[in-house]
Parts: structure tokens; C-alpha cells; sequence
């Protein structure tokens, strides 16, 4: 049974400069993040992108806007020869505007809807695989999954954690600079 590696998307995979992503050209990887991919799947490890799209449940963007920006995520990554096995969103927000997601729903990280979708489509190791973020909610989410946690500097990882971790409720099992720094040290785990 294979691992698994849970990524968030904006400010972990991807820049997060401005907020609600909602046009392909506005989409930018960071310069590592392909390679960190690639050494996920060199070590033969499902890798799923799980991030809450609120953007949709606030009117901001539309289903079909996300999955254009999911297009060019794909063909970005596979222009640098790595590859996703997945990606799960929420496009939930109980203060949004567009119905049906308009309500609170368990697929909105903290809660455990994307990877319970990803357990029962995929059957991976839980207890040897991780979860990476840059957010508080990505850390719950991966400690209630059983996850080995790694939060990343980029995107609101720095300011979160410099500023507010003494509130946490649950803390990262690592900190590291960012997606290839938590890829490396996911491959020396691995290889022991």
C-alpha cells in the first residue's frame, strides 16, 4: 500500500500574492515546486492537492474559472515532468453568496471531507504519509487525519506561525522554508 502527500495549493504549490486565484494567467507555481513533485513521485507516493476554494461560495469565481486554473496547474507541472494523482476541493463557505455552496460543509479544511474522499478512492498508508501547508486549518486538518505534519514558511506559513503559534491548538510535527525543503526531508524519512 503506498503513502500519500496531502498539499494545500495557494502559498504552498503556488504563490498567493493576491488572494482569490480566479484566472489561469494569475496561476504561478513557485520555481521549486515541480521539482518537489518530482521527488514525490520518484519515492512513489500519491501526491493530492486538497484547498479550499471559498472563492466560488463568495461569487468570486466560478467552478468552471477553478478548473481552468487546475488545467494550467497540470500542464505547468507536467511541463517540468511532474505529476499530481489527485487534487480534492472545497468550494464551501457558510457566508457565501453562491448557492448550493453557500452552507458549512466537512470538506472545508479543518474538516476531513477531501481526505476521506482521497482514503476511499485511493487506500494509501495513513500512518506514513503527510500533509503540507502553509495555514493553521492545514495542520488540524493533517493531525485529525493521523498525518505527519509540515508547515511551510511561503505564502501565510511565516506569519502565522512567528505571530500566532502560541494560540495553536495543534502544532506542526516540522517547520521547514518551503515545498522542496518538506519534500527533502518527506525523501530522508523515507530512505531510512
Amino acid at each position: 500500500m503506498k503513502s500519500a502527500v496531502f498539499i494545500d495549493r495557494d502559498g504552498t504549490l503556488n504563490e498567493d500574492k493576491q488572494g482569490y486565484i480566479s484566472k489561469p494567467e494569475d496561476f504561478h507555481l513557485f520555481p521549486f515546486s515541480a521539482s518537489a513533485i518530482k521527488l514525490l513521485n520518484s519515492l512513489e507516493m500519491d501526491v493530492y492537492v486538497v484547498t479550499n476554494q471559498s472563492g466560488i461560495a463568495r461569487g468570486y469565481y466560478t467552478l468552471q474559472d477553478m478548473e481552468a486554473i487546475h488545467a494550467r496547474m497540470h500542464a505547468d507541472l507536467a511541463a517540468q515532468g511532474a505529476y499530481l494523482t489527485d487534487v480534492f476541493f472545497s468550494p464551501y463557505h457558510h457566508r457565501g453568496v453562491a448557492a448550493p455552496w453557500n452552507v458549512v460543509h466537512e470538506d472545508r479544511k479543518p474538516g476531513l471531507g477531501m481526505f476521506k474522499k482521497a482514503l476511499q478512492q485511493y487506500h494509501f498508508r495513513i500512518s506514513s504519509s503527510y500533509m503540507i501547508g502553509d495555514k493553521e486549518s492545514d495542520i488540524i486538518f493533517g493531525r485529525k487525519a493521523g498525518l505527519t505534519t509540515i508547515l511551510v514558511r511561503t505564502g501565510y506559513g511565516e506569519q502565522c506561525w512567528m505571530q500566532k503559534r502560541a494560540s495553536w491548538q495543534y502544532k506542526p510535527h516540522f517547520v521547514v522554508d518551503d515545498l522542496l525543503c518538506a519534500a527533502q526531508l518527506i525523501e530522508k524519512r523515507e530512505r531510512k
